[in-house]
């Protein structure tokens, strides 16, 4: 059955060797697990006390998800203040949970202590706001008085206004904490690269049923919700984005799908950006057509011209290549293809898009300094369509730098043309 519909048998092969009507079953033990979580929250640690800080407050849930593997209502989190961390430069790490999901901190070895959060986001506290956020603030300063032997800099990654001005008049130093725990995050363990693995996989189970939906008739919401129910069904979490679109609707790009129907020898491309099992990142792109037709003249032309592009940035790549010996390196897009070029050549990923982010060659002088390491996993992007064309195609990789080059750590097959 699944020989009919696929053309690419390549491609079938990424479903569940044991039917595609089963979840995927992840065979890492525990163990490797237990060792990334120590690893993660020691990296976190060393950085705040390298930049000489007491702690660390956590609002991000990807952060706290880093520090601690606990998760609660991750996107929820996003946009309400509910769930909080605090991480000391001695390695003392307190979870403050919402209130009733204590208990979901049970078996983490990460977390020394849970306690009850104190919220004050205004859903929840409304014209009491004022009162909670000193309640919070009182409790955060005697925690730093306690533990921090007299050093009053707290690293924040995020907090509203009210939150830093309560901590301030408390004598608290705010230290910006996005750079420590961007940096902590950015190089990776070899048990985190087997947790990383493994959602590349499911991943790539997930795009093997895009491709054996990408059919006409079917909309680009249809088709979307395939690799939602591979990574939820396997252990996966949440999709960041919804950009997949068909034919027209993929010029210019960054539409997301909708009920827009695909017909035959349309051009398909889609970008995963899935938060998958163990809570890491997937972030990979293809592009075929819709019945998996042979391409034509002029997508075959933008493909070719997508695929040199990812080919030859990725060959530059490797350890302590710095960020702008890689610009003077990397492909040139051809004019024709300028307006529509994508927003970055390659950026890090771990539990989520993460630093570093580069720019392409005519956007470098927005660029920061830096160099490539050991053990970044960093995607390497592509975006090739005309201004007003009839289609762009959208490829992306995902690989682990190392000494001499960078490994791909996904094998989904490209197109052939």
């Amino acid at each position: 059955m699944l020989d009919k519909i696929f053309k690419d048998e390549r491609k079938a092969a990424y479903l569940n060797a044991e039917g595609a009507d089963k979840p995927l079953k992840s065979p890492i033990p525990h163990a490797t697990l237990v060792k990334a979580r120590g690893y993660r929250k020691q990296r976190m640690v060393d950085e705040v006390a390298r930049h000489g800080c007491a702690a660390i407050l956590l609002y991000d849930p990807i952060n706290i998800r880093y520090i601690f593997d606990v998760s609660n209502m991750q996107l929820w989190a996003t946009h309400n203040m509910f769930h909080y961390a605090l991480l000391f430069a001695d390695g003392y790490g307190i979870d403050f949970e919402y209130k009733g999901a204590e208990h979901l901190t049970d078996g983490i070895e990460t977390i020394d202590e849970v306690r009850t959060a104190s919220t004050w986001f205004y859903m929840s506290s409304g014209q009491n706001l004022p009162e909670r956020v000193e309640k919070w603030a009182d409790e955060i300063v005697a925690d730093l008085k306690a533990r921090g032997g007299g050093n009053m800099r707290l690293a924040i990654d995020r907090c509203e206004p009210q939150g830093v001005i309560a901590l301030q008049k408390r004598g608290v130093e705010i230290i910006e904490g996005q750079q420590i725990t961007e940096i902590a995050r950015s190089i990776k363990s070899a048990d985190e690269l087997e947790l990383m693995k493994w959602t590349v996989r499911v991943c790539e189970a997930g795009m093997a049923r895009i491709y054996e939906h990408s059919l006409p008739g079917k909309t680009e919401q249809e088709i979307w919700a395939e690799l939602h129910y591979e990574n939820i069904r396997s252990g996966g979490e949440w999709l960041e984005t919804r950009l997949l679109a068909i034919g027209q609707h993929s010029n210019p790009w960054f539409k997301e799908a909708s009920d827009f129907v695909g017909q035959t020898g349309d051009i398909i491309a889609f970008d995963t950006d899935m938060i998958g099992p163990y809570g890491y990142c997937a972030d990979l792109s293809r592009t075929w057509t819709i019945g998996h037709t042979r391409m034509t003249n002029k997508q075959r032309e933008l493909y070719s011209a997508a695929l040199e592009q990812v080919n030859h940035n990725l060959s530059l790549l490797k350890a302590g290549l710095s960020f702008r010996e890689f610009n003077e390196k990397s492909w040139r897009i051809p004019d024709k293809y300028v307006a529509n070029r994508y927003s970055v050549a390659l950026h890090g990923v771990g539990m989520a898009d993460e630093w570093p982010s580069i720019p392409l060659h005519p956007d470098f002088a927005k660029a920061y300094d830096g160099h490539f390491h050991v053990n970044e996993v960093i995607c390497v992007e592509s975006l090739i369509g005309e201004e007003g064309g009839e289609a762009c195609i959208k490829l992306e990789t995902q690989v682990v730098i190392k000494e001499t080059c960078a490994e791909r750590l996904d094998s989904f097959p490209w197109e052939e043309v």
